[in-house]
């Protein structure tokens, strides 16, 4: 269900529907609609394999293609170097370096992620997301162009940064960058870390922390390097002040301290965020608390503003879990699963819209970093959701990406959460790529059950 900026900022215990949605796929409006895993099968039967793509990776993070043509994969080494796969080998000099400024000594900072410009191919530009050193770990997104000499190559000396988000702690950075069919870059912030939003970041629109923002950075201003898009749910317009002869509808939409960036809140820690090519919908996997990871979705029909309910809520939880009788509060989630046996930490892959496995069409993937499973998400009827095992891997999901032809790519890393400092002393990590079960190249090395 849609939700526009009803809520009092440090107060948002209500909000109030808008009626305006996808009339085919909708949030659940009750918690018994929320899909879990082994609660139902997928409506439409589906089989995946993971075929390894490339290995010996340092704590590969993410992965995306330019989508200018060239069929190349971009890996994000979280240590904050950026490989090129090129014609089915990685390539030995990175497209881009950035490990001299990007601090890695912890599992939850270091290079995020990278994003291509919707013109990457006319405009040569593109977006990183990573933590910066001389800023104590401060979010730092950058714009950056290609060498025009060599596309392998970045040109690190037409950096620009495009914003900062402080960082209060070390964990729950978010560091999603995404386009969405808008043209428009969408952010995904986590709530500044430690636990248990101790900053209260998720319902304050005075921050920028536990949100997902929206910027179009093909404009600015003098005092911003991007522009905000006037149709922003929490961009408020200076006014005259009247007390009286002013609905209350209109006065819950009146945030002056709200930060116009602000798409949506409530979000813990978005580490990956999915547009439907087809549909224009947004899927948020939003890593949880203590019990409960959680996956949110947005129509395409939205006008933003949606409430997630964090800290107030862990998916269709209470926070605290010994909560009892806790009112609901924000837009509830699509799936949920516990940390008792079902993993640790949400990794969306995306939905996928290729033309290659016409099986798997539609149907939205997320997998697990610490369990390594991987489900699959269909919308039943409405808002009833489905979600089903369709893996149980030996690996680690650390991170997603489409190529151009719509095939679903994954990274996986086997960090460890407590050391060792540096993310060259881990285990390599490796890419691969998802394929129908029965469409498994030959001599191809598929991804390890976990038996």
């Amino acid at each position: 269900m849609q939700y526009a900026g009803a809520a009092v900022m440090g107060a948002a215990l209500s909000i109030a529907p808008v009626t305006a949605q996808d009339a085919a796929t909708k949030v659940p409006e009750k918690k018994e609609d929320v899909a879990q895993p082994g609660k139902t099968k997928l409506p439409k039967p589906v089989k995946i394999a993971m075929v390894k793509v490339a290995g010996d990776l340092i704590d590969p993070i993410n992965v995306t293609s330019a989508n200018d043509g060239t069929g190349r994969m971009f890996i994000c080494e979280r240590h904050g170097v950026v490989r090129v796969l090129k014609d089915g080998k990685i390539l030995k000099r990175p497209f881009l370096d950035i490990s001299d400024i990007t601090v890695s000594s912890f599992l939850e900072q270091g290079l995020y992620d990278i994003e291509f410009h919707p013109k990457f191919k006319e405009n040569g530009k593109f977006y990183v997301h990573y933590s910066d050193m001389w800023f104590n770990g401060d979010s730092f997104i950058v714009e950056y162009q290609v060498n025009k000499d060599n596309p392998d190559k970045a040109d690190p000396k037409t950096a620009r940064v495009i914003m900062q988000i402080d960082q209060p702690y070390a964990n729950h950075n978010g560091g999603e960058l995404v386009f969405g069919p808008d043209g428009y870059l969408y952010i995904g912030s986590g709530d500044g870390g430690w636990e248990g939003d101790v900053l209260g970041a998720g319902q304050d629109l005075s921050t920028l922390l536990a949100k997902v923002l929206r910027i179009d950075v093909n404009t600015s201003t003098p005092d911003r390097a991007y522009g905000i898009p006037a149709d922003n749910p929490f961009v408020t317009p200076k006014t005259l002040m009247v007390l009286f002869g002013v609905s209350e509808e209109a006065f819950a939409k009146i945030h002056p301290k709200a930060r116009p960036e602000i798409w949506a809140y409530g979000i813990r820690n978005p580490w990956k965020m999915h547009f439907d090519g087809k549909t224009g919908d947004l899927y948020i996997a939003d890593v949880g608390q203590n019990h409960w990871e959680e996956i949110n979705f947005q129509p395409a029909s939205s006008k933003g503003g949606e409430n997630y309910g964090w800290k107030f809520m862990c998916g269709t939880q209470p926070f605290p879990a010994s909560l009892k009788n806790a009112p609901q509060v924000g837009v509830l989630p699509i799936g949920e699963y516990t940390h008792a046996g079902e993993g640790i930490c949400v990794t969306g892959l995306g939905v996928y819209r290729g033309t290659k496995y016409p099986s798997l069409d539609g149907t939205y993937f997320v997998g697990d970093w610490g369990s390594g499973k991987i489900w699959g998400m269909q919308n039943k009827d409405g808002g009833k959701w489905a979600m089903e095992e369709l893996l149980n891997t030996a690996l680690m999901p650390s991170g997603s990406g489409a190529g151009e032809d719509g095939t679903i790519y994954m990274t996986t890393a086997h960090a460890n959460y407590g050391g060792p400092v540096q993310p060259a002393d881990n285990a390599r990590g490796a890419l691969w790529m998802m394929v129908e079960a029965d469409k498994v190249p030959d001599g191809a090395e598929t991804i390890p059950l976990d038996k």
